[in-house]
């Protein structure tokens, strides 16, 4: 997503499983296990995906609908 300082940020999209997951323990494990560019800055958790017809996640509409929402709040 567009960032003020860097240009780009990294944001993930989370659908929980567990209920106990928090945002704090998903960055903290991204850090053990990813390089640290990688590590997410912005973290949304939801309760489901957006899916097509045919029921695959729709990746592509993603980014544009995170880039909507930062867009909004400018």
């Amino acid at each position: 997503v567009p960032s003020g300082s860097s240009g780009e940020a990294v944001k993930i999209f989370v659908v929980k499983k567990d209920s106990s997951l928090t945002e704090e323990s998903l960055v903290t494990f991204c850090r053990r296990q990813l390089t640290g560019y990688k590590v997410p800055k912005l973290v949304e958790i939801r309760d489901e995906l957006q899916k097509s017809n045919g029921g695959k996640i729709m990746r592509r509409e993603i980014p544009d609908e995170a880039r909507g929402k930062v867009d909004n709040k400018a």
